[in-house]
């Protein structure tokens, strides 16, 4: 039956990204300190499930030994990081070079001035 070939393959894949998961995890909790990389809470043994490790190229196979792609950051503000790459994303907008992940602005800086022609509307109201 090709359904079970299928099952088969996809609670491989499960099976395999959970293991590749846990095993990055791991090195990043050795790695780094148990705080997060944006709001700087601190974690203990008894929260530290609410600790995630976040790839700052967002590419879930990169994952260097030294730990150069991952950021630790609680559930919050690594829902917040996601939201804010795929808004920016959503926007047609990309990655800054620094690294930042805030929304470019479409076509470059703002030109439209909404005061340039306060003075003259001023004039015809009085």
């Amino acid at each position: 039956m090709p359904t079970d070939r299928l099952d088969q393959v996809v609670a491989a894949a499960r099976k395999n990204r959970e293991l590749r998961e846990q095993d990055y995890r791991e090195r990043a909790l050795k790695i780094y300190p148990w705080i997060c990389g944006r709001c700087a809470r601190e974690f203990t043994r008894t929260n530290l499930q609410q600790l995630t490790v976040h790839h700052r190229d967002h590419n879930h196979d990169n994952n260097p030994t030294d730990g150069s792609n991952w950021e630790l950051m609680c559930v919050y503000c690594h829902d917040n990081e996601h939201s804010r790459h795929l808004e920016a994303a959503a926007a047609g907008s990309s990655s800054s070079p620094s690294g930042s992940t805030a929304p470019q602005l479409a076509g470059g800086p703002a030109t439209h001035n909404p005061f340039a022609n306060l003075k003259d509307l001023l004039k015809s109201k009085s």
